[in-house]
């Protein structure tokens, strides 16, 4: 019976060695990130912005100055030169080129009047904004510093896996150069962000001035860049999300070359494939996307694509979600001719599609507004400073909707035009030309300087008409 027992005790232990599943092998726990932390750091930068906010003074207008009270100005938002308060608000972002290009979130930028980029050993420098893209939150700055910054480089978000380690970098609550560590959680997520959402959420700690930072992956390379948070309480909870590189990567070229998004159109609107519809088609599982509406003269409608046309495949690749097409289709070049593959009446078919430009309405009213913020932004030309006539100050100071120019907020005392042009003054010409903001007033007395002669300044006071000649 022993011999027995112990024959099949060896049996049992031969059969249990053949049919137990071999354990899935992890990928090590890394021994830490001290190397990588010091490697990328100098990359990272904090952002800060100011902008000028426009203050209603209907119900505390500013007291009169030399008043006792003209100290409570600043705190109520008003104030005798009428500039209003300055709002600051602090992100991170991150280098990408020796040359100074950062990229950032566009919500840590946007209405910004002034943007600064301090690096962590304290230097700070002025950034100009290239180009911005509300519908994926990202942004592209740029500095110049007469010398080449460090920088990191995008990696392969498409190649990152659920699981793997990553590290981010930023300035949390302006605590500059932060260092979170945590897993990507899953990838592909749809937060309802937007059209071209593809997010990786993590669980790594993103806060508040994280935004715009780097989320990196073990090998030093940017997979994504941290943009949003989940929490009931405004801290981190463990639910983050990072526009994916790939896709941050194609704005910021795009952003680059030509200071705003150029994306692809095809002129469809996509429905999701349930499991019923794919098998109602012949597919065996649920992927691409159900054409739901055709635009008219639209690319999809010019190369024959129907309404119930089931799109699978795009450039040979296949399509896997409805929600990816919108993505797939602004990343592809205009003018280019697209393989679209199709399923009609459960038959297979191919449309050569030529992508056209999609015609960003909110880009151009964007680029329009942005245009209109630069030339009202106060300017100072031969001591004479001035801003324009916005809504708030016609009311504040009740100029007339008819009055067109500048309004002089100061004039240096040791100016030319000291004593004769007055604060509250209305700039309606220089040089016999029509001024309508402080950039067109700025340029005027720019021009004029060169002419190296007089210049004639027509001057609304309170109603009354002067001209001034000023040696400028």
């Amino acid at each position: 019976m022993i011999k027995k027992l112990t024959l099949s005790l060896v049996l049992a232990a031969c059969v249990s060695a053949v049919t137990l599943p071999t354990p899935a092998q992890a990928r090590g726990v890394p021994d830490g990130f001290t190397d990588l932390a010091k490697q990328l750091s100098p990359s990272v930068v904090n952002i800060s912005t100011a902008q000028t906010v426009e203050v209603s003074t209907d119900d505390a207008p500013a007291f009169p100055k030399g008043s006792p009270l003209e100290r409570f100005n600043d705190f109520f938002g008003g104030g005798a030169d009428g500039s209003g308060r300055v709002s600051k608000s602090l992100g991170s972002g991150f280098v990408i080129d020796k040359d100074g290009f950062i990229v950032t979130n566009n919500h840590v930028i946007e209405g910004a009047d002034l943007i600064e980029v301090t690096f962590p050993n304290g230097d700070t420098f002025e950034a100009e904004l290239l180009g911005r893209d509300p519908a994926t939150d990202i942004a592209l700055l740029k500095i110049d510093t007469g010398k080449d910054m460090p920088f990191v480089k995008f990696g392969d978000s498409d190649a990152a896996e659920v699981g793997e380690w990553v590290m981010a970098i930023g300035n949390p609550f302006g605590y500059a150069g932060s260092v979170a560590a945590g897993i990507i959680s899953a990838r592909n997520r749809d937060i309802s962000h937007g059209s071209y959402d593809d997010f990786i959420q993590t669980d790594v700690a993103i806060n508040k001035g994280n935004s715009g930072g780097p989320l990196f992956n073990m090998e030093g390379e940017v997979i994504g860049v941290n943009t949003a948070i989940i929490s009931p309480t405004g801290g981190s909870v463990g639910i983050s999300f990072s526009v994916s590189a790939d896709l941050a990567s194609s704005v910021v070229d795009q952003l680059r070359q030509y200071g705003e998004t150029r994306r692809g159109f095809l002129g469809v609107r996509p429905q999701k494939v349930s499991p019923a519809i794919a098998k109602s088609y012949g597919l065996d599982s649920a992927y691409g996307a159900l054409i739901t509406t055709i635009v008219k003269d639209s690319p999809a409608e010019k190369a024959g694509l129907k309404k119930g046309d089931l799109i699978v495949e795009l450039g040979g690749e296949k399509l896997e979600s409805s929600r990816l097409l919108s993505r797939k289709i602004a990343e592809a070049k205009i003018d280019e001719v697209l393989d679209v593959t199709y399923i009609r009446r459960r038959k297979k078919k191919v449309a050569n599609v030529t992508i056209e430009r999609l015609k960003e309405k909110v880009t151009e009213d964007e680029r329009k507004r942005r245009e209109k913020e630069e030339a009202d932004v106060d300017r100072v030309a031969m001591g004479i400073s001035v801003e324009a006539l916005s809504d708030a100050n016609r009311k504040k100071y009740r100029i007339k909707d008819e009055v067109k120019g500048v309004r002089v907020v100061k004039v240096d005392k040791k100016a030319e035009a000291s004593g004769k042009i007055l604060n509250g003054d209305i700039i309606e010409e220089v040089g016999f030309e029509a001024v309508t903001s402080p950039k067109e007033f700025e340029e005027a007395m720019e021009a004029a300087k060169e002419l190296d002669r007089p210049v004639t300044i027509l001057i609304n006071r309170r109603g009354n008409f002067i001209f001034y000649a000023l040696t400028i």
